[in-house]
């Protein structure tokens, strides 16, 4: 089959790779229809090479048929079509029990001491084959493929894998009161999503910050407040407390993580790494401040007094020091991990009719083949050619 497979730092390829097939008995072999390319990806493009190896299958927010399934497995049957959560659990420990499947005690990545095992990333989350390519295996099947029965398109549905439930975790988990205000860090496609779920659940004012005009643009359409963090944070925290009786926001969310443009140091230590053997480098990836946190920085003296900050951007490596004195000062509540999709799937499912009241039909910009995946790398890293979310089309 062809599938997106990563060689090294800023260079994927689409080849030939062996098709999958059934190793457990509840298995299942789904045949991909759309797999998206997400903000997550750039990190294994450009961050977190010491924990990849060359033909590692990219990708985890598929959208399929399915094609087999094992012995074992009671919910599926061929020809019907699921969206796949990108990360596996089993649905049935302590962790599943209570919402919390990205932390299920059956497939957490052990040797890493990580939670539970994601598609396509990485030795850090168990180096799952990924999803964007023709076909993909499913383990624990019954668990980890949600069927999907409405006869929309692909985009209605494909967003239920990741970005749905990662924006949908990030407001929930911030909290914002009725009524209230609350500010985006990033406005890609999580970042967005989350501006749109948080005026879905009753947000009063919701901020929007980004460097990209055209994020900007886009997000304002939909009636976001937004402001240009190329302005510098002290007059970006000084605008949106002016619109917030001097206060700052309720909540702030997070949406940006490693990729933030920010301290030169961790920007050299990211590109040092990336030139290091690849033990070496992992073990500076553990353990050094690699990850650029001015927008987590930010989020601290932007939020208001007793304010919550829901972080949901992905952040990689150790960094000293935090301002514990601030967070401790304002008292402020802090959230954050991967999205437990199976979680909030059945809140947002809801939301998938004719009506679209997120907007998801027309949240993609570009649609793509697999043996587009290069360019969509490159333009997607670089925001360049109005990437703003790509779907791969296998």
């Amino acid at each position: 089959m062809r599938a997106v497979v990563w060689n090294g730092t800023r260079d994927v390829r689409t080849e030939n790779v062996p098709d999958p097939r059934l190793e457990q008995p509840d298995d299942a072999v789904i045949r991909v229809t759309s797999s998206g390319l997400c903000g997550s990806d750039l990190h294994l493009y450009e961050v977190l090479g010491p924990f990849m190896s060359p033909g590692d299958v990219l990708g985890h927010e598929p959208l399929g048929v399915v094609e087999e399934v094992g012995a074992d497995v009671t919910s599926l049957a061929p020809g019907e079509r699921v969206v796949v959560p990108f990360q596996i659990s089993c649905g049935h420990c302590a962790m599943c029990g209570s919402g919390l499947q990205t932390q299920c005690e059956n497939t957490r990545a052990e040797g890493q001491g990580t939670g539970a095992s994601i598609y396509g990333y990485s030795s850090l989350y168990g180096s799952v084959p990924g999803a964007q390519a023709e076909y993909l295996r499913v383990p624990r099947a019954d668990d980890n493929a949600i069927p999907v029965s409405g006869q929309g398109p692909d985009d209605r549905f494909v967003f239920l894998s990741d970005v749905l439930p990662t924006a949908w975790q990030a407001v929930r988990y911030a909290d914002v009161p009725r009524g209230g205000s609350v500010a985006v860090l990033g406005l890609g496609p999580i970042g967005e999503m989350c501006c749109r779920v948080a005026q879905h659940l009753g947000a009063g004012r919701v901020f929007g910050v980004d460097p990209v005009a055209e994020r900007r643009a886009r997000a304002a359409s939909r009636g976001v407040e937004v402001f240009d963090s190329a302005e510098g944070t002290d007059d970006l925290t000084e605008q949106i407390r002016d619109r917030t009786d001097g206060r700052g926001p309720d909540a702030v969310i997070d949406a940006v993580g490693m990729e933030a443009q920010g301290h030169e140091s961790a920007k050299f230590a990211q590109r040092m790494a990336s030139f290091m053997p690849k033990g070496a480098a992992a073990k500076v990836m553990e353990t050094a401040g690699v990850d650029r946190l001015s927008a987590f920085r930010t989020a601290i003296d932007l939020v208001r007094r007793g304010g919550t900050i829901s972080l949901i951007g992905v952040y990689g490596g150790m960094a000293d020091p935090l301002p514990m004195l601030t967070l401790f000062d304002k008292q402020i509540q802090l959230r954050m991990g991967q999205a437990n999709v199976r979680h909030w799937a059945p809140e947002i499912l809801p939301l998938l009719d004719d009506d679209d009241v997120l907007g998801v039909d027309g949240f993609a910009t570009h649609h793509a083949s697999l043996d587009e995946a290069p360019r969509a790398y490159q333009n997607f890293q670089d925001k360049s050619a109005g990437t703003f979310k790509v779907l791969f089309r296998p």
